[in-house]
């Protein structure tokens, strides 16, 4: 049984990827390659080591050469294509213009309840709810058959519903959401979620191992 969740969790974090491909929207922590075309003094690459890849401030913007301050937060690799394409047409004709993303900015997550390791995770490669439960070893067969639920960190009190099953059966991503910086991930086996019982103390905890972090660094 356990080697059956881990391999519809592998063949749904690789479906994940594909999808993010296209819908993921850029986070501060992002790290960029930006090329453009007979412009080497303002392209890095992965090849070219040497040069140090743009990064999406915590302010959520990328600092371009002739462009300038550019708002990347929360566009996807497309869109920021698009923007600094018809900035630098200021200055060159018909720029071509590459993005791709070379690491992306890690968030902290926490996922609790029905899960094999329950506990904080940090999530690299990608943002997902598949991702942060693939990093808790899985979860008890039992919960895919009900709900689990995304809290996030700025709304607490409303728990998003997410059908587990219907993701694992038909490989529909469309509530595979993407995660933000101290959500939680709780999974139920019946289905239901009292905040002041489950989420509270939950919450409280996650914020003292923030504070716990944050005082650290």
């Amino acid at each position: 049984m356990k080697y059956k969740i881990l391999s519809s969790l592998a063949v749904l974090t690789a479906l994940a990827y594909a999808a993010m491909a296209t819908d993921y929207t850029l986070r501060p922590g992002d790290q960029l390659s930006i090329v453009v075309a007979q412009q080497e003094d303002m392209s890095t690459s992965v090849a070219n080591s040497s040069v140090t890849p743009y990064q999406v401030r915590p302010d959520g913007k990328v600092s371009v050469p002739l462009v300038g301050e550019v708002a990347a937060d929360g566009m996807t690799v497309g869109q920021f294509t698009d923007t600094l394409r018809q900035g630098l047409a200021k200055y060159i004709i018909d720029p071509d213009v590459t993005v791709n993303i070379i690491k992306l900015g890690g968030i902290r997550v926490y996922v609790f309840g029905e899960v094999n390791k329950p506990g904080v995770y940090e999530l690299t490669k990608s943002h997902r709810v598949i991702d942060a439960i693939g990093a808790a070893s899985g979860f008890n067969w039992d919960t895919a058959k009900k709900k689990i639920f995304l809290i996030h960190q700025d709304n607490p009190e409303k728990a998003i519903p997410i059908n587990l099953n219907h993701i694992l059966q038909t490989g529909d991503m469309r509530e595979n959401y993407e995660m933000r910086e101290g959500d939680i991930l709780y999974l139920t086996k019946n289905s239901r979620i009292n905040f002041a019982r489950d989420i509270a103390p939950i919450f409280n905890s996650a914020y003292m191992v923030s504070e716990i972090k944050n005082n650290d660094n």
